[in-house]
């Protein structure tokens, strides 16, 4: 049971992030426009996408989880301090709360790792099955 709750956990924890990047993608411009209006470099976007979207699907995976869980949680803090501060604005400080929960979700996922149903535990298997020459 722990590794299907773990995979459904991965699965709902990434898809904010997968869905987000997309949009961002589609919304480039728009997107960019926001980012600056913020203070936030607009050139820094591809990076942000490619943090989303590659992140999220790796998340989802299962795939090098504990060191970019670390950093979608660094993301989300940030994100949550640059662009969801107003809490005059009860969408925005609801924005803000979540994000703080995603990245306590994520510091779990860097904590404990992705599970058995993931690529990393794919990768220990496999390692482990290799012979190593010393």
């Amino acid at each position: 049971m722990n590794a299907t709750l773990s995979l459904l956990g991965r699965i709902g924890l990434s898809l904010l992030f997968i869905i987000s990047g997309w949009a961002k993608i589609s919304g480039y411009a728009g997107t960019q426009q926001y980012m600056e209006a913020m203070g936030v470099p607009g050139a820094l976007l591809p990076l942000v996408i490619v943090l989303e979207l590659g992140g999220g699907l790796a998340i989802a995976a299962g795939l090098f989880t504990r060191w970019i869980a670390l950093a979608l949680a660094t993301f989300s803090v940030a994100t949550a301090l640059i662009f969801h501060a107003d809490f005059s604005d009860a969408m925005q400080a609801t924005s803000f709360w979540k994000n703080i929960g995603m990245a306590g979700g994520f510091l779990l996922l860097a904590a404990h790792g992705a599970g058995t149903y993931s690529l990393d535990a794919l990768r220990r298997r496999r390692n482990a099955k290799t012979p190593h020459n010393a």
